[in-house]
């Protein structure tokens, strides 16, 4: 699972343990287990959500400065979003 490069550490150190993708479909399993430069991250739930669910307080919880730049890193076409 790739994060971008500068939210990696704060999810190694367990700071940051959320994430919001924008997905035509969730790329991802329930239980698995993916590959991260230095080990491992597991992921335990998927949520379908709305663009209208994104808040600023959810893009800082995903290491993001805010809404706006969760948007310009995630968003790539049109999509469906899963946290």
């Amino acid at each position: 699972m790739m994060f971008t490069k500068r939210l990696r550490e704060g999810v190694r150190r367990g700071e940051i343990t959320c994430s919001v993708r924008i997905w035509t479909r969730p790329h991802v399993t329930v239980g698995k287990r993916y590959r991260m430069e230095d080990g491992e991250i597991e992921v335990d739930s998927i949520t379908p959500i709305g663009f209208p669910d994104i808040t600023p307080e959810l893009a800082r919880e995903s290491g993001f400065l805010g809404l706006v730049d969760l948007l310009k890193v995630a968003k790539h076409g049109r999509a469906q979003i899963f946290i």
